[in-house]
């Protein structure tokens, strides 16, 4: 069987820690091109994965022996980018978010649906194993009904490449929910059964970010932009409320708090049981009443690389023409609630969410 080629646009962090690597991995896959506007990333990511280095994706949209994309650039290229490939005949696996706005995300739906091409995005929590193993127990009542679901996604002070594109609306859309919540809110919703969002009250703060120069961290990831010029616009904390067809999600996020404690976790709370998922498949308790005594179980697991596994999913849904957990149908979803966030804390009222 002929390898399928593949093609990653944006050779920053997620590309060189998660992309590359597992392509490189991946039997079925070969490497053909690495692309970056930037050319020394560009050139590092193809000599130490393989492919062919190239600076601009529009050199490569036309070639026919292309099979397939990763887009892992800004929020601001994710649509434009994707939808350029899906009408060039490309299967594209996009980073989370799936774009900047809802416009977007649905325009690249639409692109999607048009082409008849495979379109998934970057949600990688869907493929960790507590959380699928969690999925299955819900699935099969074994919390009975699940009417709460509360998620804690809460840093010091880790605001990232302050200044620069991160903290840009104009090109990420929005800071830690859009950042971090994305990937809260759509694990809530994969392992619930995919509810529908129904409404979403919300309150975004820009508070500890906007004096970039006084802003006071220990550590940052990404590139570190606290220069003159630099903008910090979106919201480095966030809670909300949101109703669906399932269950009611309530979460406090932020990127930066005068809290001095990092809380990544989501609680499942059930009418015969509950469960606490520490944040990226790190750990599963369950808690039980039986006998009249209560119950606490942790669950233990075989390691597992959610990366690997997104990978790994996105070769197979080519090769089979088969849509995964990840696809665009399910990330709109997670789009229409934050876009709802957003509006209902500029608006100061709940959202509906058509």
């Amino acid at each position: 069987m002929a390898k399928i080629k593949v093609a990653v646009i944006g050779c920053g962090s997620i590309a060189n820690a998660a992309h590359l690597p597992n392509y490189a991995k991946n039997a079925h896959v070969e490497l053909k091109y690495c692309c970056d506007s930037i050319p020394e990333r560009a050139d590092s990511a193809a000599k130490a994965f393989g492919g062919k280095a190239v600076y601009d994706y529009h050199e490569i949209l036309g070639d026919p022996a292309l099979d397939a994309v990763s887009v892992c650039t800004h929020n601001d290229m994710h649509a434009p980018i994707s939808i350029d490939f899906l009408r060039a005949g490309k299967d594209v696996l996009c980073e989370k978010p799936a774009a900047r706005t809802l416009p977007e995300a649905l325009e690249m739906q639409k692109a999607a649906a048009e082409t008849g091409k495979l379109l998934i995005i970057g949600v990688v929590n869907r493929f960790g194993a507590y959380n699928n193993l969690l999925k299955k127990m819900i699935a099969r009542g074994d919390l009975g009904e699940v009417y709460h679901v509360f998620a804690s996604f809460r840093a010091h002070r880790s605001i990232p490449g302050i200044g620069g594109d991160f903290t840009r609306k104009a090109v990420s859309g929005g800071g830690a929910l859009i950042d971090w919540g994305v990937h809260y809110l759509d694990l809530i919703l994969y392992c619930t059964g995919e509810p529908k969002p129904i409404a979403a009250s919300g309150a975004a703060f820009c508070k500890l970010g906007r004096d970039i120069k006084a802003y006071t961290y220990l550590s940052m990831w990404a590139d570190r932009t606290k220069e003159e010029g630099g903008v910090f616009d979106v919201d480095d904390s966030v809670t909300g409320l949101v109703r669906t067809t399932g269950p009611v999600v309530s979460f406090q996020g932020a990127w930066a708090q005068n809290i001095g404690e990092s809380e990544t976790f989501i609680d499942f709370l059930g009418t015969k049981g509950g469960a606490r998922l520490q944040y990226f498949d790190k750990s599963l308790v369950c808690y039980t009443a039986q006998d009249g005594a209560l119950a606490r179980q942790k669950i233990e697991l075989p390691p597992c690389d959610p990366y690997g596994a997104e990978i790994d999913s996105f070769v197979q849904s080519i090769l089979t023409r088969t849509p995964n957990q990840a696809c665009i149908n399910n990330a709109v979803a997670t789009s229409k609630i934050m876009d709802a966030i957003y509006r209902s804390s500029d608006e100061g009222r709940e959202v509906t969410i058509a």
